[in-house]
């Protein structure tokens, strides 16, 4: 996993069109505002989580976020705990971010 800021997150995500783009927050918080092409994927709900996670592609790119970038780091680390390797995490997460947000 590798840590990275809302400017870097922009630009990996301009750059890999086939990056999965990961929300890992509660639905109620998804419902206030998200990134636009985010998929989620509520770590609360552990064995939903677990169970989707399993079936990801290993190749791609997996970018993750959450509120703050605290459940975000947790949710890479199960990423990486299942063989994904190219996992981010934004730091300071939705809070931090500065781009389009989808509501």
């Amino acid at each position: 996993m590798k840590n990275i800021n809302n400017i870097e997150f922009k630009e990996l995500i301009s750059k890999n069109s086939e990056a999965i783009i990961i929300d890992c927050r509660t639905e109620s918080e998804w419902d206030e505002g998200r990134i636009k092409n985010a998929v989620l994927l509520d770590l609360f709900e552990s064995q939903l989580f677990m169970q989707k996670i399993e079936n990801f592609d290993k190749s791609k790119m997996y970018l993750v976020y959450c509120r703050s970038g605290s459940r975000s780091v947790a949710a890479c680390q199960v990423l990486e705990s299942v063989g994904i390797k190219n996992v981010y995490n934004l730091t300071g997460g939705i809070t931090d971010w500065n781009g389009d947000i989808i509501v």
